[in-house]
């Protein structure tokens, strides 16, 4: 019997709650909905507009998740297969999902005139699908051989994407919305600095935000997905290292255990700030659409709490869980041998 740790987001106090069962690596937060089937979560979200809203444009949604699993797989014109390891399809099927039920709750809990209404959650929708899409490459592609060398600019080439992709859907003049709005999932543009036309595009900023942040954070393989996916994705864009004003590099994580070593500082003072402040403490609407329950928060608490102790006990051998394959699991090579086969690309673990 497995344990579930609840923690509060405010004063980070856990308690246990017993399990019957553990959920499938590939599967939501429930283990109710196959993520790597994107038919699934089409399913399940159009399953949950149809009780949220009178009508709603299930046509232009079908063909968004059509052409979002065509992206990942490599089959939509001049662009290669998604091949970043920690930033794949499950991720973002896991966290438009998320997204999904957060309007849900927004809307059950809010007064009429407040809702966020059935358009503007279909174009939320589609900026969720193609958040990450800044990091699949072009066919003709030769200066990056990974699309995690976009990383620092991947929000950016997201937000192109969807101001022409929107266009293509006959929802041209919502593009350049979704194009701002999606920087809610990134670092590139500061939240305050976000421009779109009314509060309720904000608020479905915060929430786009918020499934980004506790969807991959209460990932069953978070912590594993970390260290053996992230890390690499951190030195192939350049964000394992840092270069002082004298140009002196500096390493910042050495390694995927190292990058783990400094996660509980960067859930105190970056996730929280943003969870609590820059987007208003959106994940609460969670709590309204489970009737009560708190899954995705519940289920990050666990992650955080499971990696203190390990830290504590300083053995990294108690992270092992097996990964779900994706395309960058069988294509990638390997840090050692991508250094070796790529020079030019000056990368730096320590």
């Amino acid at each position: 019997m497995g344990y579930k740790y609840i923690i509060d987001i405010n004063n980070q106090s856990s308690v246990y709650l017993k399990t019957m069962r553990h959920r499938r690596a590939d599967y939501d937060i429930k283990d109710e909905v196959h993520l790597t089937d994107t038919d699934d979560v089409r399913d399940a979200i159009c399953t949950i507009f149809s009780s949220s809203f009178t009508q709603f444009n299930k046509t232009v949604l079908t063909r968004a998740f059509e052409d979002c699993d065509r992206l990942f797989e490599g089959d939509y014109p001049t662009y290669l297969p998604c091949d970043t390891l920690y930033h794949d399809k499950q991720h973002t099927m896991d966290m438009t999902l998320a997204l999904a039920r957060l309007i849900d709750g927004h809307d059950r809990s809010v007064a009429k005139d407040k809702q966020i209404g059935a358009d503007r959650t279909v174009i939320a929708i589609i900026t969720a699908l193609y958040h990450d899409s800044g990091y699949i490459r072009h066919e003709h592609d030769h200066h990056h051989f990974n699309g995690a060398e976009y990383t620092t600019i991947h929000v950016t080439r997201s937000a192109d994407f969807l101001k022409r992709y929107l266009h293509k859907l006959d929802l041209g003049e919502l593009s350049q919305i979704a194009a701002n709005m999606v920087h809610y999932t990134g670092y590139e543009v500061a939240p305050v600095n976000i421009r779109l036309p009314d509060a309720k595009w904000h608020r479905i900023g915060h929430m786009l935000g918020t499934a980004d942040l506790i969807a991959q954070m209460s990932d069953r393989c978070y912590l594993e997905k970390c260290r053996d996916r992230l890390f690499p994705e951190f030195v192939l864009g350049g964000l394992s290292v840092s270069t002082d004003k004298d140009g002196i590099e500096k390493v910042i994580y050495k390694s995927g255990e190292d990058l783990l070593s400094k996660t509980p500082l960067f859930y105190e003072y970056e996730v929280e700030k943003r969870l609590n402040c820059l987007f208003d403490k959106a994940y609460e609407y969670e709590t309204v659409h489970f009737d009560g329950e708190r899954h995705y928060i519940h289920g990050l608490g666990k992650n955080q709490a499971y990696l203190k102790k390990v830290l504590k006990a300083g053995d990294f051998s108690m992270l092992r869980r097996k990964l779900p394959e994706n395309y960058g699991s069988k294509t990638f090579p390997g840090l050692e041998t991508y250094m070796d086969q790529h020079p030019q690309k000056k990368l730096k673990t320590g």
